[in-house]
């Protein structure tokens, strides 16, 4: 059974801590509008760091929910990784880049989802 919407971005979000993740935050950008309706921020120290995030959100979201990313954007040597899954958008990033782009801030008037 494939998932999506918040259920999806709670997967991932489950996922990216089994590789220990650092501080994610999940945005839902349905009231602000933007290139998918909910985002996932989460970081790491590394590059292997990064790499072994964004592998196991790819590999956990197909397991327990049946969907792979349409596109898997940028790589751990840019710091940044995005995972498409058109509905949301999975931004796995260096603590250093999420720091200096601050994605959250950006985003400030969408919702934040905790549980």
């Amino acid at each position: 059974m494939s998932v999506g919407g918040v259920e999806l971005a709670r997967l991932c979000r489950e996922s990216s801590a089994e590789k220990k993740a650092k501080d994610p935050v999940i945005l839902d950008l349905r009231k602000v509008g933007g290139p998918a309706d909910f985002f996932l921020v989460v970081s790491g120290d590394n590059e292997p760091h990064l790499k072994a995030i964004a592998g196991e959100i790819d590999r956990g979201v197909e397991e327990a929910g049946g969907r792979k990313p349409y596109r898997i954007s940028g790589n751990s040597a840019s710091q940044w990784i995005i995972l498409d899954y058109g509905d949301v958008l999975v931004h796995v990033m260096h603590s250093a880049r999420r720091n200096f782009y601050r994605l959250e801030n950006l985003w400030g008037d969408a919702d934040r989802i905790d549980k």
